[in-house]
């Protein structure tokens, strides 16, 4: 049965801890085994089961592009979505018998796509009588056991999420998302699975739920004073051991948090963004960590628990449906109770198999609907506009991202006391492969410029405080000397850096000496013409992400909001298209920063 809020709240007020949802895993011995074991000469019981594991999947239900309305591809071949899954669910079972295993998920389940776009926005889950949302239909058809809160499922707002979480055959786990006025789980903290063995006692399998930290600070405008979210580490340490007395066999944690211990929103909160290395180190009594959140592979990794000694297994899958992760048990029966001998995790690469008939059967229509909806066409443009070589030089691409931000700025403070003063903007390149084709214009165009869900705000910047921020920008290059050749597939993303966390900013100019070391690079920084003031105010257009906290960028964060929109940056482009009917890059477009070495340009 779905687990809504009313009753998780309910049942844990009088069991004064989480909710222990039994049944869904029944009797099997295609995995149980026995020999001789404990000097007694009896054999010892044992038992093997699998926990198959996604993460990240942002939408995606079919091998499909929806920005380029085609097949999925990437230079590595990959394949994406749930209808690709469910096949390596059905095969795993399969093999090991549907009875002995467990399928859950990380977080980050319903947004990323246009397919969830629609159903959030154009034709919304929560409208009366509203369409049930595809990943709910999805994942409710593949029989996941239970999913992780990502940060992204609070991108909707609280509504949407609650009704997804109702749509949902399993319950939505976030141990550490909690009710800010009660301090009490806004969601079921876990659930405890029963998994039948040919040997007497039920092996009891606990999944903990635990999702970031930074929804605080990137969901802000939707959580703030309703939720808090406290670290990883110390929720873990407060409900591990309250499971292992309740008679949990074994314990998995289901985290939305990377493993690197490292966070990108700073000193704002005092907690870690990527905590599940932490925990596995801090918090004794776990057994195998689902990671989420930080869109890597890692098929196999061990973190040695510090208290114990006891090797901790954790596994990430990568993003999108990509790869499914193989968590695999070896139990012993020993003093009464299951005890884990061995587990070690793999992962399945998705685009080894066809995808799941039943699934793409199932939400054809949806399909069909948001292939429809992305194909309509807003406008033209004069010219073709990439956004191959964005990374390393200003395109006029970007410079149209920049232009609808700042004109949507000018517009809303007009006739205020900030109207006055200049308006800049800052961009990212989200995707090397977005592009405006000369001729008609569509949404899924104009929208793969910006794939995120991020919204617009106008915040109040010093000269000084812009030339830090692009200094902070500008550690997105690799030191090289000057006369020394250039590389494109190694001049970017120096100390791993991703290109949405590298920023260009319009309405000034300015040169990037990647020859000098990061700190000291922006040089001629300069407004019309003259150099810019450190004293002087600007107006500065920037993305709520940026604004809240993400990539850790100096000064935004505390600065003064001048104004805020809680229109999607992307429908704000896709409405300015319409509205202008025909796109002109030689109206907007210029070359207002470039790469130097030592005064000269590198391109």
């Amino acid at each position: 049965m779905p687990l809504n809020r009313r009753t998780f709240l309910g049942r844990s007020a009088v069991a004064g801890a989480g909710v222990a949802l039994a049944g869904g895993v029944g009797a099997g011995s295609a995995s149980a085994s026995e020999s001789r074991g404990h000097g007694h000469g009896r054999p010892a019981k044992r038992y093997s089961f699998t926990v198959m594991g996604t993460t990240d999947l942002h939408g995606n239900v079919f091998n499909w592009d929806y920005f380029t309305d085609k097949e999925f591809d990437d230079k590595a071949h990959n394949d994406v979505g749930l209808a690709k899954i469910s096949t390596l669910v059905n095969q795993i079972r399969e093999d090991r018998g549907r009875r002995n295993t467990l399928l859950i998920d990380a977080g980050d389940t319903i947004q990323g796509t246009q397919l969830s776009y629609y159903y959030a926005k154009i034709d919304p889950i929560t409208a009366r009588r509203g369409p049930v949302h595809p990943m709910a239909q999805a994942m409710n058809k593949i029989g996941y056991d239970a999913a992780a809160l990502g940060n992204h499922e609070f991108n909707y707002g609280i509504p949407v999420l609650r009704k997804f979480e109702e749509q949902c055959d399993f319950p939505l786990l976030g141990a550490n998302a909690l009710d800010a006025k009660t301090l009490r789980p806004a969601f079921a903290p876990y659930v405890i699975k029963r998994v039948r063995t040919p040997h007497g006692r039920d092996v009891r399998v606990a999944v903990l739920g635990l999702t970031n930290p930074g929804i605080a600070i990137w969901d802000k405008a939707n959580v703030g004073g309703k939720m808090v979210f406290p670290g990883l580490e110390e929720q873990a340490a407060k409900w591990v051991p309250k499971l292992r007395s309740m008679g949990a066999d074994v314990v998995i944690v289901s985290a939305h948090s990377g493993s690197s211990g490292t966070s990108s929103y700073g000193d704002q909160l005092p907690y870690v963004e990527n905590a599940a290395g932490l925990v596995a180190e801090q918090v004794p009594g776990i057994d195998a960590i689902l990671v989420g959140h930080a869109h890597s592979e890692i098929p196999e990794y061990f973190v040695t628990n510090k208290e114990t000694g006891k090797q901790v297994v954790l596994s990430e899958p990568l993003k999108w449906g990509q790869r499914l992760t193989l968590f695999d048990f070896d139990l012993v029966w020993d003093k009464g109770r299951w005890v884990v001998e061995k587990v070690g995790a793999s992962v399945l690469n998705s685009n080894t198999v066809a995808e799941d008939p039943r699934i793409t059967s199932m939400l054809g229509d949806e399909h069909r609907k948001v292939v429809a909806y992305v194909n309509q066409v807003i406008g033209t443009s004069v010219a073709a506009m990439s956004t191959v070589d964005a990374p390393w030089k200003d395109e006029p691409v970007i410079d149209l991202i920049n232009l609808v931000q700042a004109e949507t700025v000018k517009a809303a403070l007009a006739g205020g006391e900030y109207a006055a003063l200049p308006v800049l903007s800052q961009a990212a390149c989200f995707s090397r492969t977005a592009a405006i084709p000369a001729g008609e214009v569509t949404i899924k165009d104009a929208a793969g410029l910006y794939p995120f869900e991020n919204t617009l705000e106008a915040r109040l910047l010093t000269g000084a405080q812009l030339k830090d921020y692009l200094e902070f920008s500008a550690r997105y290059y690799v030191q090289t000397a000057a006369g020394a050749p250039v590389d494109t597939s190694k001049l970017t993303n120096a100390e791993n850096i991703p290109d949405y966390n590298y920023d260009v900013v319009s309405g000034v100019s300015y040169d990037i000496d990647i020859a000098k070391p990061a700190g000291s690079r922006i040089v001629g920084l300069s407004f019309e013409g003259a150099p810019v003031d450190p004293a002087a105010q600007f107006v500065f257009a920037v993305n709520n992400y940026r604004a809240s906290g993400g990539g850790n960028f100096p000064h935004v964060p505390g600065s003064k909001q001048l104004w805020a929109n809680s229109d999607e940056i992307r429908n704000t482009i896709i409405g300015w298209v319409k509205a202008k009917g025909s796109v002109d890059p030689a109206e907007f477009a210029s070359v207002d920063w470039r790469l130097t070495r030592e005064g000269v340009p590198v391109f």
